[in-house]
């Protein structure tokens, strides 16, 4: 009797061993997320969107595109600091706190205790969350707290080796000491990825995040040798306003002067600045083709990339439980307005493609659909924690994109905003500098401004004392030539976004909303007039 109750128990206890060792070697269910992020790239170089030159191909962002759903208007951030790190935290730039530049460019620091993000919200609740390619907010690079795998290009740790955008980086994995990499960036940054989707530094039962920073293309614009010789018979229209006079604009945009005519005619680069940022060095007398054929040329390096991540994906098996992102940081502006830069507020140089590609099942739901709808890069936050069956761990300032997918004409109440403050982040923004001040500037002398997108318009508001404001008919004036705010025929257009705009400051609480200059509209019309 005694033997066989003990051999019962034995039993019952090596079942209990099994249910519980099954369990802990079944997967998660829930989806992988593989969050593709490039840099300076405009949705004019994706060529299934109708923007791009007739002589664009990218096929594979193409035919991710044809799986999922391509967004028309999103804007990510203004330039490559702010809008990592809103991706970071799912917050505007005025909600950053802590966040700061320091040191020798492009040395940035914060505290993680105030500027927590949120993948270590990812790793508390199962997911193992990995970052591979360009980090580009703090010395900190956040592996062990906000990453359980890194292989990374760590600028701001790194400020002597910044320059490197696509070849000699030093390397850090996992944290630890950096190593001189030689190689394509582009094609090593795949390269690593593949190795993670295919298990390479993550264990088999768990759901993951990855994501994957490009460094193409942003300047020096450095395509592969291999397509060195692509795109060499094509046509470059030249921008309506790439040169002066530019009378319905902002002083900055008025002052706007990269490019003069050649020649010929054709728009070639002047000599603007004598110390430019990394990457951005002026090439006088350079034609605007040329510049504009060798930037496509290294986005395609990238739409190759995404064909073999893709491929890597469908070969592992992890197509059916998979969210594709493919995004940029901002676009590029190659003569609109006449700039040769990021930053500004205008299609040209902020708009960024945005494609997602839910799990193979659910994607045929959305297959090949278009979102007329505006969004922000934030919005991309809260998506992603509900794809994931997670709660947001604090207030995040934008919007779960999901009813977008099953139904791309869903009416959209939510504007999308995307303030620009500089170089400023959190509490360090609620007083806005003076005109005079530098600190109100940023990159080509673009001040601090509120932009606010929703329906067909477009409103800008430039937080310098007495600068008229700007609102675009999106639909009717795409290259936003026309600014709406200088005709008194759409005064009330004018005032509901205005106050559009405060509102969603107040939601978002920012403390400048209590500090905002006052706008010059109506002098400027004054001034037209004359």
């Amino acid at each position: 009797m005694i033997q066989t109750r003990f051999s019962t128990a034995i039993r019952y206890s090596f079942f209990l061993l099994v249910l519980v060792v099954s369990a802990s070697l079944h997967a998660d269910e829930r989806p992988n997320i593989l969050f593709i992020y490039t840099d300076d790239q405009s949705d004019r170089t994706v060529s299934c969107y109708p923007e791009s030159f007739d002589w664009a191909r990218t096929p594979n962002i193409d035919h991710l595109a044809r799986q999922g759903v391509r967004f028309s208007r999103a804007y990510i951030g203004s330039w490559c600091m702010p809008s990592r790190a809103s991706l970071l935290t799912g917050l505007q730039q005025h909600g950053i706190e802590s966040m700061r530049m320091e040191g020798k460019y492009p040395g940035s620091a914060y505290d993680p205790q105030q500027c927590r993000f949120w993948p270590s919200v990812f790793r508390e609740n199962g997911y193992t969350t990995a970052h591979i390619g360009k980090c580009h907010t703090g010395v900190d690079a956040g592996f062990g707290r906000d990453w359980d795998h890194q292989i990374v290009w760590n600028r701001p740790r790194h400020p002597d080796n910044a320059p490197n955008y696509y070849d000699n980086q030093l390397i850090s994995v996992n944290g630890g000491e950096p190593k001189m990499v030689k190689g394509y960036t582009t094609d090593n940054y795949t390269d690593w990825a593949i190795d993670f989707i295919r298990g390479e530094g993550r264990p088999a039962n768990k759901p993951w995040y990855l994501w994957l920073c490009y460094g193409a293309v942003h300047g020096p614009f450095t395509p592969a040798d291999r397509h060195l010789d692509r795109y060499q018979e094509i046509a470059v229209p030249v921008p309506a306003d790439i040169f002066p006079p530019r009378p319905n604009k902002p002083e900055y945009v008025r002052n706007s002067e990269f490019w003069s005519p050649g020649p010929n005619g054709q728009p070639v680069e002047r000599k603007v600045r004598e110390r430019s940022p990394v990457g951005m060095k002026d090439m006088p007398g350079r034609s605007l083709r040329d510049w504009v054929r060798q930037y496509h040329q290294g986005v395609l390096a990238i739409d190759e990339g995404v064909g073999r991540l893709l491929e890597a994906l469908q070969a592992s098996g992890q197509d059916d439980n998979t969210w594709v992102v493919f995004t940029s940081d901002q676009g590029f502006a190659w003569g609109q307005h006449g700039m040769k830069s990021k930053v500004a507020p205008y299609q040209a140089a902020v708009e960024a493609p945005l494609i997602i590609r839910p799990p193979t099942p659910d994607a045929k739901i959305c297959a090949g659909k278009v979102v007329e709808t505006a969004v922000s890069g934030v919005d991309l936050i809260p998506t992603f924690f509900q794809q994931a069956r997670i709660d947001l761990p604090w207030k995040m300032h934008g919007n779960d994109l999901s009813p977008l997918f099953e139904s791309p004409q869903t009416r959209w109440e939510h504007p999308a905003m995307l303030v620009h403050t500089g170089k400023s982040y959190g509490s360090a923004t609620d007083k806005i500098p003076g005109k005079d001040d530098p600190a109100l500037y940023h990159g080509p002398g673009v001040p601090w401004y509120v932009m606010l997108c929703q329906g067909r318009y477009k409103y800008i508001r430039n937080l310098v004392p007495g600068e008229m404001e700007e609102l675009y008919d999106l639909d009717a004036d795409p290259e936003e030539l026309v600014n709406l705010a200088l005709d008194a025929a759409y005064d009330k257009e004018l005032k509901r976004f205005r106050q559009a705009t405060l509102a969603e400051l107040k939601r978002t609480d920012a403390g400048m909303v209590n500090d905002l200059p006052p706008v010059g509209t109506q002098q400027h019309r004054q001034t037209n007039r004359r």
